[in-house]
């Protein structure tokens, strides 16, 4: 249940206090003022009731702008502030904090967005633009008349943080967070550590060991104190909210025990294909992942293992899996459940028909298995010339490139794979220079820091670069029988004005984008959102980068978007700080936009509670009154989230949102619809 609100050094306004009204228009650095005019919306502002100050300045976001509306709180008394300026989303926390800094309760603020709104959409129409400004502040007014003084809801946290995924991003949040001295418990869906970095060789730009670094970051997290790792694990059921999040996990055994493991795994024949080298191999179906994972202790593979017995030293052994449940309290989530390598469709770019057509991701995990000077083969046959296709998989036209199963395009750029098709063209090159390598781009993003030089590079090397159209990709098809080459590759070149070129390649190598990983069931249990790529989305890019919507569950790594691996770790960096902001106090602030009940207008009929779509936010309970029971609704500030849907239902009225009332909306109305030819303005 929610603490009992504390009191504020900053409060000293009260519901009964006649409105003293600052109306502030801000010129936005003329994004507002090149088409509103500015100065005439502040005269007829100036003009309403219980407006005692109306003015406008260039930025009132400035340090300069702020000083001008503290100082008129404080000299003029004024007690509700109204400000019009770009979007609440940018400055209305400012502005809140403005109004605090002069002694006035935050919450008797209120901000208008005719940046966005009015400027932005009316360029053309100065004098409805303008007329359209003042009727946006106007209504403001009108609300801010009837705001009252409110205080944050206060809750207790749980000083203790759940990380959902064991890849780099999960690793280096988990880390970073218990060094500030907050528990962390961390769940691997799979039966070991390192997510997608682990079959990675080098990274870029700096061509570290990948597999070095990723064990320096392991070691540290097993070792921290306070860290928990729980592998093939994951989470069956969310309740509660942001301070006390109550976790139901779910983990397999790993069906053999440490002093039995290597040789149950030795005696063990089942193959199956790894996983871990794209299919490309196979291995056995109990298996260490990669040499030097954590744990070190072999695991079956539940979903492959066909549960017939195994001998070893003449006894009959049969793995068995023995699940268990837990649960778990924790103050706040972080999503670090990372991307899937696109998978093309079978006979896309030849794929899956052509055994010469391979992904990126399976040239990464062959190269090292090729002994130093020994030449590139494939298919017992040695390769001359290589191909390499850009954007397969990202990129996609809706209306050109066949629809997923999903009934959805890939439209967004993956944006690491031109990069990391460069370097691994760079590195072929190094270690077969006689390679004849060809690039076929619809365009080269290289953004990162010294990622250039790895376009740079490749082109002095010798690489051939041939552009392409979106509209019209390259071909790719089987050479005809007893060609030197196996394999034709065909496409329009735009670079030479769209001749044809044609390539005889014994390899062609699809550089795959990166795309969401399945996690429908976690979306739909933390209640958190995807954006139109299906990647999950936070609140917003720029000012809340890391955030979703949902108080305390927040995000790290590509399960939010492409990223290379520092761009993975600069945003776990980030979801640490914002956890660590959060749960540092053992105390949580929420705003106090919630739904509130009148019990005197309550008679419980339970339609806000059907109407309700946040779990635990309101629910009829039974009370005595005058020797009688009686039904009210009751709402649970921590899970509200202020949507109103409850309010559109209630049959008496007897429900509001606060700061956003029935009563309030009604006075916006009347104020955007007054007569304001009826205000006397100066010209």
């Amino acid at each position: 249940m929610p603490e009992k609100n504390e009191a504020s050094q900053n409060t000293t306004q009260t519901e009964s206090e006649k409105p003293r009204v600052g109306v502030y228009t801000c010129y936005c650095g003329g994004n507002i003022s090149h088409v509103v005019q500015v100065e005439r919306v502040a005269k007829t502002l100036s003009k309403l009731e219980n407006v005692i100050v109306s003015r406008t300045d260039l930025s009132f976001c400035s340090d300069a702008g702020q000083a001008i509306i503290e100082q008129d709180i404080k000299e003029l008394g004024i007690n509700r502030v109204v400000v019009g300026a770009c979007a609440p989303s940018l400055h209305e926390q400012t502005f809140r904090g403005t109004v605090t800094r002069a002694g006035l309760n935050p919450f008797l603020y209120h901000h208008v967005g005719i940046r966005e709104q009015d400027s932005w959409v009316h360029s053309n129409d100065y004098d409805g633009a303008t007329d359209k400004a003042a009727r946006l502040m106007a209504a403001g007014i009108a609300k801010a008349r009837l705001l009252s003084p409110l205080e944050p809801i206060r809750l207790g946290a749980e000083r203790h943080a759940l990380v959902i995924g064991g890849g780099v991003a999960g690793l280096r949040a988990a880390l970073d967070i218990a060094r500030q001295g907050i528990r962390v418990t961390l769940l691997e869906k799979t039966p070991f550590l390192g997510g997608r970095m682990a079959q990675l060789e080098c990274v870029f730009p700096t061509s570290e060991q990948a597999r070095t670094l990723l064990q320096a970051l392991i070691e540290q997290v097993v070792a921290h104190p306070n860290i928990t790792i729980f592998t093939q694990a994951w989470v069956k059921g969310v309740a509660g909210f942001v301070g006390n999040y109550e976790i139901q996990v779910h983990q397999d055994g790993r069906g053999v025990s440490d002093d039995e493991a290597e040789a149950i795994m030795a005696a063990c024949t089942q193959e199956v294909p790894d996983d871990f080298n794209y299919g490309l191999t196979r291995r056995k179906v109990i298996y260490r992942a990669y040499p030097g994972c954590y744990p070190a202790t072999p695991a079956v593979d539940w979903a492959q293992y066909d549960n017939q017995p195994i001998q070893v030293n003449g006894k009959s052994v049969l793995p068995k899996n023995e699940p268990k449940s837990f649960a778990l309290t924790v103050g706040a989530i972080v999503v670090a459940t990372g991307f899937d390598p696109y998978q093309p469709r079978q006979g896309e770019y030849g794929f899956g028909e052509l055994p010469q057509v391979i992904t990126l991701p399976q040239l990464i995990r062959t190269l090292p298995s090729i002994k130093e000077g020994a030449p590139l083969t494939w298919n017992g046959r040695p390769v001359r010339d290589i191909a390499f296709i850009h954007c397969v998989g990202s990129r996609e036209i809706e209306g050109v490139d066949e629809p997923h199963e999903d009934g959805q395009v890939n439209n967004y750029c993956s944006r690491v794979c031109c990069t990391a098709t460069l370097h691994m063209m760079q590195d072929v090159h190094e270690r077969f220079p006689a390679l004849n390598i060809y690039d076929l781009h619809e365009d080269i993003r290289t953004y990162g820091r010294g990622h250039e030089e790895y376009y740079l590079k490749t082109l002095e090397d010798g690489a051939r670069f041939v552009r392409f159209q979106g509209t019209n990709r390259p071909t790719v098809q089987a050479a005809p029988q007893g060609d030197t080459h196996p394999v034709l590759v065909r496409v329009n070149d735009t670079l030479s004005y769209g001749e044809e070129v044609e390539m005889a390649v014994d390899l062609v190598v699809l550089a795959v984008g990166m795309t969401p990983r399945p996690v429908d069931d976690l979306v739909q249990m933390l209640k958190i959102s995807r954006g139109n790529d299906r990647f999950l989305l936070e609140v917003h890019p720029k000012l809340r980068p890391v955030e979703t919507a949902v108080n305390g569950v927040v995000l790290a790594g590509t399960a939010q978007g492409p990223m290379n691996i520092q761009e993975s770790l600069a945003a776990a960096s980030a979801t640490s700080a914002k956890v660590a902001s959060l749960l540092g106090r053992g105390k949580v602030e929420l705003p106090p936009f919630v739904a509130r009940v009148d019990e005197s207008m309550c008679n419980g009929t339970g339609a806000c509670v059907e109407a309700c779509q946040e779990e635990g936010a309101i629910a009829l309970q039974t009370f005595q009154e005058n020797g009688r029971e009686v039904k009210r609704a009751v709402v649970t500030p921590a899970n509200c989230t202020g949507c109103g849907a409850c309010v559109g239902v209630c049959p008496n009225r007897a429900i509001d949102v606060q700061s956003w009332t029935l009563a309030q909306y009604e006075a916006m109305v009347d104020a955007i619809a007054m007569d304001y030819d009826q205000v006397e303005v100066a010209a």
